[in-house]
């Protein structure tokens, strides 16, 4: 399989003090993988480093066969697709609107730039896939926090990326919300099967059932990292969390529970 990530024993350190220690991730195509820790783990900023965004202070990070620190950033950048639920937008964009702005990287659209037919048949693709075709005519501040997340990885997905990255794309969904992303997850899975995503969460239950790999984070060091059902344990995700858990997979979704069987 095409390697589309690669991080070698790298360290992030700022003020002095260590945020990442010796990390080690490789990450191909069409595989799926979960960064899982607690808060202060050192997940967003692993994800900064794989989505070209900050370099390491040690060790070597490609992304797409590129090395950081030998590479135009903004360039790279603009190959990989990027999803934060806290983009900053505040204009009554149509959706369709905000999909498009995928093309150039921008929170607005760049005046005077007309999306090509076939593009403007791609972003009604992604809306469909998406599962946002009665929206597509909505404005952004009319949408439901999910139809925003949605919305946001049609959008990173405009330039139709190799690699994925999504930044706790579940943030402030409630239980519809949350599930109806996590579909659109799967649908996005089975319509581009070469695709690769990097998904941050501290919640096992917002897992897709498509998700292949997971890495543990504790501390800014790697606890475990490698398939689902070696990684995502009870034993040691409750490392990872500091909590005696036990874990179970039913139709691929994960539940969480404190304490252990007798």
């Amino acid at each position: 399989m095409t390697e589309v990530l690669r991080a070698e024993d790298v360290d992030v350190v700022r003020n002095g003090r260590p945020i990442l220690q010796e990390v080690s991730l490789t990450v191909r195509a069409g595989e799926h993988w979960a960064l899982l820790g607690a808060n202060g783990a050192g997940k967003s900023t692993l994800l900064g480093l794989l989505g070209a965004l900050i370099h390491p202070t040690r060790g070597t990070v490609e992304v797409l066969g590129r090395r950081l620190g030998r590479v135009d950033l903004r360039e790279l950048r603009s190959s990989v697709g990027h999803v934060d639920p806290r983009h900053p937008l505040s204009s009554p964009l149509r959706v369709r609107d905000v999909v498009l702005t995928g093309l150039t990287n921008s929170v607005e659209p760049v005046p005077r730039s007309q999306p090509a037919p076939e593009q403007e048949e791609r972003a009604g693709e992604l809306i469909r896939t998406l599962g946002l075709a009665d929206h597509r005519e909505a404005r952004w501040p009319t949408l439901s926090q999910g139809q925003r997340g949605r919305t946001l990885i049609a959008r990173a997905l405009m330039p139709q990326p190799r690699l994925l990255l999504l930044d706790e794309p579940a943030t402030g969904l409630d239980l519809p919300g949350r599930e109806q992303l996590i579909g659109a997850l799967e649908e996005l899975r089975l319509a581009h099967p070469r695709l690769a995503t990097v998904l941050v969460t501290h919640h096992l239950e917002e897992l897709p059932p498509g998700t292949t790999h997971a890495v543990l984070l504790r501390e800014g060091r790697v606890l475990a990292l490698g398939p689902v059902a070696e990684v995502l344990t009870g034993d040691q995700v409750g490392k990872c969390f500091d909590l005696p858990l036990t874990l179970e997979r039913r139709d691929g979704r994960w539940t969480v529970r404190i304490g252990r069987r007798a």
